[in-house]
């Protein structure tokens, strides 16, 4: 774990619950949406800014050359971070399954599968034991969670 000087140690067993993950993703999309918005005021006020101060010395060509030049690297910028905001739905579909529904249906097979050897007699359409439901993230009163809030919280427990 790291101490980080403005908030809490850190730990990959934050993220140990669904509702943590959900959390996480929900705030980091918050923040790359921001920022994206951000690179895009930028963006647009470079644009504005070049096309009203254009170079004396320059021909069409090499304006248009020039601006592009410069404006570029924003576009860039703010698509990879739209890219990035999109890519945390994955994240949190990766996690849900790869933690919680995977391991959960492997565990009802094995489950299944022991049974079945302890009682023969036992049919395929005999009782098995459903595997563990993954509860449903609920947002409260559809408020926001922090997950910093939740962290805190689960360590004051």
């Amino acid at each position: 774990m790291s101490r980080t000087p403005s908030g809490p140690e850190w730990s990959g067993d934050m993220l140990s619950k669904p509702e943590m993950v959900e959390a996480f993703a929900t705030q980091l999309r918050g923040v790359l949406k921001s920022q994206a918005a951000f690179v895009s005021e930028v963006r647009q006020e470079a644009e504005a800014m070049w096309k009203a101060n254009r170079p004396e010395g320059y021909s069409t060509f090499e304006a248009w050359w020039r601006h592009r030049w410069v404006v570029g690297p924003f576009r860039e910028i703010q698509e990879h971070l739209e890219e990035a905001a999109k890519l945390t739905f994955d994240l949190e579909a990766r996690y849900r399954r790869g933690r919680h529904e995977i391991p959960a249906a492997r565990q009802a097979a094995a489950l299944e599968k022991k049974q079945a050897k302890e009682a023969p007699q036992v049919t395929a359409g005999g009782k098995a034991v459903p595997p563990k439901p993954v509860e449903a993230p609920t947002a409260g009163a559809g408020a926001p969670r922090d997950f910093l809030e939740l962290v805190n919280r689960e360590r004051s427990a």
